[in-house]
């Protein structure tokens, strides 16, 4: 589970722990690593917790070395990690863009080109966390929105090339979920209320932002075999928020 620490990585983490799977959380953040290994302790929960920067394909390579290593096997890769960096097309420049490709896209091929042996051996799945702003464009992203429309594509691709072997591949994307990464974002307006308030009017279900867990739960439904015949899909949870009709908002 990369990215596993915070946010909605965290809540994926703790979904899974709930079900009773033993999840490795792969993040760059100790601190926030080691207390949500200490509450998964304190549940009784089993888990791991590797602190590695997946920017270099070996530390892809370490991080999946370490979840066999210790476990034995390798069940389910849940690619997450990643940040809306704001690189945008005037805002930023051509090593910028490479860099946010290497931040938020090259990890998850790097991820699932080293778990994918193990992965053919249990007949595994992969689930992508994706982002609306592939879908919808956001405006001074494109580094971030690039990167997730290649995970968008990307899940395509290996859910075809992956069909001999078994391997389940889709994308939950999100679009409106408040984590710190999030709350960040919106304490740099000069209202962050009147800001999250206007977003919330734009969410057609109970106008509300979509929960971490909410996003767990879909996750954990797709990396499961109650899910076992779909693959290949883009799977949004988001209150109607990309494809709904605007007049409802």
């Amino acid at each position: 589970m990369t990215g596993g620490a915070k946010g909605i990585g965290a809540a994926i983490v703790r979904t899974c722990a709930a079900e009773g799977a033993i999840p490795v959380i792969v993040d760059r953040d100790a601190e926030a690593g080691k207390q949500l290994r200490t509450e998964l302790r304190g549940n009784k929960a089993r888990s791991d917790l590797l602190i590695i920067d997946l920017l270099t394909a070996e530390g892809c390579l370490s991080a999946v070395e370490q979840a066999v290593k210790a476990f034995g096997r390798l069940d389910v890769l849940i690619n997450n990690a990643g940040v809306n960096d704001k690189v945008g097309l005037e805002r930023g420049n051509p090593n910028d863009f490479v860099t946010s490709l290497n931040r938020n896209l090259v990890h998850y091929y790097s991820m699932a080109h080293y778990a994918l042996p193990h992965l053919k051996q249990s007949r595994g799945a992969i689930v992508n966390i994706g982002s609306k702003t592939a879908v919808t464009g956001q405006g001074d992203t494109s580094g971030y929105a690039s990167s997730k429309g290649g995970v968008m594509a990307l899940t395509r691709e290996w859910a075809v090339e992956l069909l001999p072997h078994h391997i389940r591949v889709n994308t939950v994307i999100p679009a409106e979920v408040m984590t710190p990464l999030y709350r960040q974002w919106l304490d740099t307006f000069p209202d962050p209320k009147e800001k999250l308030n206007n977003i919330l009017a734009k969410i057609p279900l109970e106008k509300r932002m979509t929960t971490a867990e909410e996003i767990a739960a879909a996750v954990v439904f797709l990396a499961s075999p109650k899910s076992g015949h779909t693959t290949g899909q883009h799977i949004f949870v988001d209150g109607g928020y990309v494809h709904l009709d605007r007049a409802l908002t």
